[in-house]
């Protein structure tokens, strides 16, 4: 039996900033901008956008500055803390505001000045901030970043499943190769196994510099409507087949106190969203993965089912994931080459990739004319893909998932 909310609700716009290191701009301004882009490319007004969301890290604008710039007016808003796994469940979140009637058209956001503000990693900003909370128990002791948090889980795999250096290296080969093609990419350069591993360690032994997500300023907007209204919008309705935002293992701030610790929040989240969707792995065309690090990557396809516990290196290296494989995953370069935006630029790609608008190299792009032809400076549409998903990732601890259809 088919889930209630099964292609009940859709993606009907998306809209993106160019991503930089030298935004010279507020999140305000960005914000403003990308949620304006995805107006447009829905073909909707301010007076049709009843409903913000937006996450933060302490690092975006709220709603109500938004709001305030494009002349709309919210009957529902709300700003949450959150980072790699917000995305998948404000979708889900939104799609709950629609349906108890609290808004009938919701625009999701983020904005961060990530490179020349507020960084991640541990530096800029983020460095002087004053250690409190649960954070007592991490900094002092040399867990700053989110790359030595997470790395006990990945070292832990290496020393099991014996996956290697040169396989996690794979991983950023094929998504410079997607970025590639990419015309707004940051980093578009390819680059060869042998690059990555000649680049200075972060985190021995799971992670050289090549190895970690870029830091980028950029704002990013994806639109949710119910299906009803979305067959009046400009664009082809994308349509959520399901799914699970933040769903985690027992210890979720703690996710090496349980073991197996190489077991992540997806291992949970997967036969959720499956079973909501009505599909399975074998179904699914295009994938999304969160790439923050590549043994992300490698965790997140074996956990929801892609591959085998331990074969995920051998998943990675096969050929699968690169355009022209079986099952394409970041077409755009995702965070590793495109642009870092805690997950809002994988669901984007997803998007364009089943309307058959992947804004490539190809002159016929905009009118859905694509070569096929792989390569630097070429495509990075997928051949009519049917299915799409996203795999969304907080920490070991916990994340989320999303399944699209055409």
């Amino acid at each position: 039996m088919a889930h209630p909310l099964r292609d009940k609700y859709c993606i009907v716009g998306v809209g993106e900033t160019e991503y930089s290191q030298r935004s010279g701009r507020t999140t305000r301004a960005m914000a403003v901008e990308a949620v304006k882009k995805a107006m447009d490319d829905a073909g909707l007004t301010p007076q049709e956008v009843d409903g913000l969301l937006s996450y933060h890290m302490g690092d975006s604008t709220p709603s109500t500055a938004v709001a305030s710039d494009l002349g709309i007016r919210p009957n529902f808003f709300m700003d949450v803390s959150g980072g790699g796994s917000s995305t998948e469940a404000l979708i889900g979140l939104a799609m709950g505001a629609i349906e108890v009637g609290m808004c009938h058209t919701v625009a999701i956001y983020r904005s961060m000045n990530g490179y020349t503000q507020v960084r991640i990693g541990g530096t800029g900003a983020r460095a002087s901030t004053p250690v409190s909370g649960s954070e007592l128990l991490t900094r002092p002791y040399g867990l700053m970043s989110p790359l030595q948090r997470f790395a006990f889980a990945f070292t832990r795999h290496m020393m099991e499943y014996g996956t290697t250096s040169e396989q996690l290296a794979m991983v950023k080969v094929v998504h410079s190769r997607h970025a590639s093609a990419n015309p707004k990419a940051f980093k578009k350069e390819p680059v060869t196994v042998e690059d990555v591993l000649n680049s200075r360690w972060i985190v021995k032994p799971v992670a050289h510099l090549l190895d970690c997500c870029l830091e980028t300023d950029n704002a990013t907007c994806i639109i949710v409507t119910s299906a009803e209204r979305a067959r009046h919008l400009r664009q082809r309705p994308i349509y959520i087949m399901a799914v699970q935002g933040r769903g985690s293992r027992t210890f979720p701030d703690n996710p090496w106190a349980e073991a197996p610790i190489t077991r992540i929040g997806g291992h949970y989240i997967a036969p959720r969203i499956f079973q909501m969707a009505g599909v399975g792995p074998e179904d699914i065309d295009i994938t999304g993965c969160y790439d923050a690090f590549t043994f992300t990557v490698v965790l997140q396809f074996e956990a929801y089912g892609f591959c085998k516990v331990g074969e995920g290196g051998y998943y990675v290296s096969s050929g699968i994931i690169q355009l022209g494989g079986k099952r394409p995953n970041n077409t755009s370069g995702g965070h590793l080459c495109e642009g870092y935006t805690h997950g809002m630029n994988m669901v984007i790609e997803n998007v364009r990739q089943l309307r058959g608008q992947a804004d490539d190299y190809c002159p016929g792009w905009r009118e859905g004319r694509h070569t096929y032809q792989y390569g630097p400076g070429g495509c990075r549409q997928v051949r009519d893909p049917e299915i799409a998903m996203n795999m969304g990732w907080g920490t070991p601890g916990y994340g989320s998932a999303l399944i699209l259809r055409r």
